[in-house]
C-alpha cells in the first residue's frame, strides 16, 4: 500500500463529483444554487448519485455544520466510504484498471464479476475500484442493473477514459472526511433532519413519456407510489421547519403533487445526454420544487 505522503495534494476546495450518474446535476447546478436558502444548518442529500450540489456547497464553504449523504444503493455508498476512508488502496487498484481502459474484453470480464460465485465476498476496495472503472468505461456512465441486480451497461468505446483521477479523488476524500454516509431509504431523513436543516431530494424522475422512463438504479423500480411517498416525506419535513428543495421532471403529475402541497415550483431547462439516439438528446424542462420562497 502506498503512503498518504505520496498522494497528490488537492487544490483548496477543489473537490468535484468523481462518479458519473444518470440525471447528474452538473447542468442544473446554477439553477439549484440560485434557490438555496440564505442560511441552513446541516445538509442532507438522500438520493446521493454524483453529489454535485454537495461538492458545490463544500467548495463554497457552506457546510459548517456538516452533512448527511445517503442512498438506497449499497454499492454507491460503499464506493463513497472507500474514497473517504481507504483512498491509497483504491488508487492502487484504479491504476491497474486504467491500463486496460480501452480493452472491451477486459471490461466485459470485470462487468461479469457479479455473475460469479464469491462476488459478495470481495473486499470493499476491490468492489469500489470495479464500480469506478465500469462507471468511467461503460456507455454514457450509465449505472444500470438488471432484475438480478447485475450490472449490464455496455462498453463505452471512449478514446481516453480517465479511470485514475488521483487529484480529484484526493480532494473528494478530504471533502467527505466529516460527512456521515448512510445506506438508507430516502424516508430515513425523517430521523436525521432537524429544524433549520436543508434537505435536497434528487429522485429518479417521473418519466416524460413511456419510452423515456429510466427508474432502475438499484434493481428496484421507483414508480408512482414511491413518488407519492416522497411527496409525503417532503411535506412532513416542511412541517417540522426543515427547508426542502427537490428536482424532478416538469410533468403534469409532478406539478399536481407539489403545487397541491403549496410548494414553490419553477420550470428550468437542463441538458440531458442519456438517450442512445443522439438526435433525441438536448434541453428538457425540469422542475425545481422548494418548501420555502426563493428569497428565503
Amino acid at each position: 500500500m502506498r503512503s498518504d505522503a505520496r498522494l497528490p495534494q488537492p487544490q483548496h476546495d477543489s473537490a468535484r463529483p468523481f462518479i458519473k450518474w444518470v440525471g447528474g446535476k452538473g447542468q442544473l447546478l446554477p439553477e439549484l444554487v440560485r434557490r438555496l436558502p440564505r442560511a441552513f444548518r446541516r445538509y442532507h442529500e438522500p438520493f446521493l448519485g454524483g453529489a454535485a450540489l454537495f461538492f458545490f456547497l463544500h467548495r463554497a464553504g457552506r457546510l459548517r455544520e456538516g452533512a448527511v449523504l445517503s442512498d438506497y444503493n449499497r454499492e454507491l455508498i460503499d464506493c463513497y466510504q472507500v474514497v473517504r476512508d481507504d483512498l491509497p488502496a483504491l488508487l492502487d487498484r484504479l491504476r491497474e484498471h486504467e491500463r486496460h481502459a480501452l480493452d472491451r474484453d477486459y471490461f466485459l470480464d470485470v462487468r461479469a464479476w457479479d455473475r460469479r460465485p464469491g462476488f459478495a465476498q470481495l473486499g470493499k476496495v476491490e468492489l469500489a475500484a470495479r464500480t469506478l472503472f465500469l462507471n468511467r468505461t461503460c456507455y454514457n456512465g450509465l449505472y444500470r442493473l438488471n432484475r438480478r441486480h447485475q450490472f449490464n451497461a455496455p462498453f463505452g468505446h471512449y478514446k481516453k477514459p480517465r479511470v485514475y483521477d488521483a487529484e480529484n479523488l484526493t480532494a473528494a476524500s478530504a471533502a467527505l472526511r466529516t460527512v456521515e454516509l448512510r445506506q438508507a431509504d430516502f424516508a430515513d431523513v425523517l430521523h436525521t433532519a432537524q429544524e433549520g436543516d436543508l434537505v435536497y431530494f434528487d429522485p429518479p424522475y417521473i418519466p416524460l413519456s413511456i419510452t423515456s422512463a429510466f427508474t432502475h438504479y438499484t434493481g428496484h423500480t421507483f414508480g408512482a407510489a414511491e413518488q407519492r411517498r416522497l411527496a409525503h416525506v417532503t411535506r412532513q419535513l416542511a412541517e417540522r421547519g426543515v427547508a426542502v428543495m427537490l428536482s424532478n421532471s416538469d410533468t403534469a403529475q409532478t406539478r399536481q403533487i407539489y403545487l397541491a402541497e403549496g410548494f414553490s415550483c419553477a420550470a428550468v431547462s437542463a441538458s440531458r445526454k442519456i438517450n442512445c439516439d443522439g438526435r433525441k438528446r438536448g434541453a428538457v424542462q425540469e422542475l425545481i420544487v422548494c418548501s420555502y420562497g426563493w428569497d428565503a
